[in-house]
């Protein structure tokens, strides 16, 4: 993993711990656990997946559309997604 794929990580990290803290909704949450006499430990767990895109050609680049006549590019982890949806579509 590269130095910037690594700083960009921190970054997104750092932005959902503030924003978590910074939560006026958890904090009361939070408080009526405690009011209610108990202490509270909250581990929350994400998963966060990157994949490098592949240089595109110009027609790849263009918005895929759909209808007669047209054409959807699906990228690999759209069919699968799609798979697991128990979706399928016409060859």
């Amino acid at each position: 993993m590269d130095d910037r794929l690594k700083q960009l990580m921190q970054e997104l990290g750092n932005a959902i711990n503030e924003s978590l803290s910074e939560s006026d909704a958890i904090a009361q949450a939070i408080g009526e656990i405690k009011a209610a006499g108990y202490d509270v430990f909250l581990v929350l767990e994400a998963t966060i997946g990157f994949n490098k895109r592949q240089e595109q050609s110009e027609e790849e680049e263009a918005p895929p559309t759909h209808g007669v006549g047209h054409k959807i590019v699906l990228t690999h982890e759209d069919q699968k997604l799609l798979k697991d949806m128990k979706i399928s579509l016409p060859e």
